[in-house]
């Protein structure tokens, strides 16, 4: 039996999709931003649906998860929005069914738990949550102090805060930038000036998310 290994285990929802007028065509979309996400960030497992509304992945470690959930938001069509709970903990294959291995595992059970919290706050007092994350019991992250659940949870609460009151044009800004196009380059896709570019960016917040996600992969901002 191949042992337990430690990763971060990804659920993604829909958020809203029932009063999406094309069913179908909403989830085509999705499925598309999904696989262009998956070229853009390596992934133990890429985002996959499953039933419903519902997309599965696997990361390596956190930051990758951290940086995969917001790019899959800023990949997404206008109009159309995710959640996303991120689990750490163990995960085993436990068999094999019609679409692969078949996982179980505390991760898995951490990150339902923290979809739901997601959920739970975007219909609650935090309408701007989109992701949040949880960590299994005795499973501590070893490149972070004990407060990992808090320290993270509060990174992504202000993240997603800035991203859910951007613009469509805000978003393919700070998408660009995070996936390495430069402001003349993002400046000539939009018909602006690189002026307009750079103020956009400090202006709409995506100059902070660059930021903390650059601090969150370990770098210097």
């Amino acid at each position: 039996m191949v042992p337990p290994k430690r990763a971060i285990a990804v659920i993604a929802d829909l958020s809203k999709s029932r009063t999406h007028s094309d069913r179908a065509g909403l989830q085509r979309a999705v499925e598309d931003a999904f696989g262009a996400l998956a070229r853009a960030v390596p992934a133990e497992e890429p985002l996959q649906p499953t039933i419903g509304d519902e997309f599965q992945a696997v990361y390596a470690d956190l930051p990758t998860a951290v940086r995969a959930s917001l790019l899959a938001r800023l990949s997404l069509p206008e109009g159309v929005d995710c959640r996303f709970g991120l689990g750490h903990g163990e995960l085993r294959s436990i068999g094999e069914g019609a679409a692969g291995v078949l996982q179980d595992g505390s991760a898995w059970w951490s990150a339902r738990e923290a979809i739901g919290q997601a959920r739970e706050r975007e219909y609650g007092r935090q309408p701007f949550v989109r992701t949040w994350f949880c960590s299994a019991e005795g499973a501590p992250l070893d490149d972070i102090a004990p407060a990992a659940e808090s320290i993270v949870n509060a990174y992504l609460i202000t993240r997603d805060h800035l991203v859910s009151a951007m613009s469509a044009r805000e978003k393919r800004l700070l998408l660009g930038q995070l996936t390495g196009s430069t402001q003349a380059e993002l400046a000539h896709d939009e018909g602006i000036t690189q002026s307009a570019v750079s103020q956009n960016l400090r202006r709409s917040g995506a100059a902070a998310v660059l930021a903390g996600e650059t601090l969150v992969a370990g770098g210097h901002p």
